[in-house]
């Protein structure tokens, strides 16, 4: 019920002014993390999907194109500010990320940090990305899911109806959509057993990561990893 486009538009732009003393420490490990990983050449055509007020900025390095957008007017404006802060030469724009304005192919890296969680179809929103990214192009997700395989209880389930009204979905389950659908496109999707202990440090950790490997080209990982998560004996492992 709530989460419509026009919502979305309507509750960001109220947010705008207080989402820096929300997202940004409560995310800042986890936003470095993420572009860290992306592999930067220099001269990048890079796009932000729900661009916010900027908080991936202070991440990326200064040599590429730089494209941003938002649903909010609001969000779109902070952006700007921050953006000619620090020196970017960008675009910003106002847009749906379900209806990318853009033509296919055009972005070699595409950011989605902390907006599949507040898409009214997040699966229309992973394919716009797509379609705009190059065939050798790298797609940066960062959210908070809930683990697939694994269904919310009760208690996450009635928080949910507030949580859906007033921010975000906290029951989705994003990373098997993520990589089929990345899959599907001829994306080379890689997976690091190693980016944090919580992969395998569980019995359902373990199940949840099995069920994602299918979709997965390439494993990063050292011999602990690959013996704790997929059940492989490799000799030497924990010495």
């Amino acid at each position: 019920m709530f989460n419509t486009t026009a919502w979305n538009r309507l509750r960001y732009s109220l947010y705008a002014p207080l989402y820096d003393l929300v997202a940004d420490r409560a995310f800042r490990r986890a936003r470095r993390r993420a572009l860290d990983a992306v592999d930067w050449t220099g001269g990048e055509r890079v796009l932000i999907v729900g661009a916010g007020t900027g908080l991936d900025l202070c991440y990326l390095p200064r040599h590429i194109e730089l494209h941003a957008s938002d649903l909010s007017p609001a969000m779109v404006a902070r952006f700007r500010a921050r953006a000619e802060s620090l020196g970017f030469d960008f675009v910003a724009r106002e847009m749906d990320a379900e209806r990318l304005d853009f033509p296919d192919g055009h972005f070699d890296v595409v950011i989605m940090h902390l907006i599949l969680a507040v898409m009214p179809d997040p699966d229309r929103g992973l394919r716009e990305a797509y379609r705009v990214l190059a065939d050798d192009g790298q797609l940066c997700v960062m959210d908070k899911f809930q683990p697939d395989g694994h269904s919310p209880g009760p208690g996450r389930r009635a928080l949910n109806a507030l949580t859906s009204a007033i921010a975000t979905d906290i029951t989705r389950q994003v990373a098997a959509e993520a990589l089929r659908v990345a899959h599907e496109a001829g994306t080379i999707v890689c997976y690091d057993l190693n980016f944090r202990a919580t992969l395998w440090s569980s019995a359902e950790a373990v199940a949840t990561t099995k069920t994602l490997i299918p979709y997965v080209d390439c494993l990063i990982g050292n011999e602990e990893d690959f013996q704790k998560v997929l059940g492989y004996e490799v000799e030497g492992a924990g010495q």
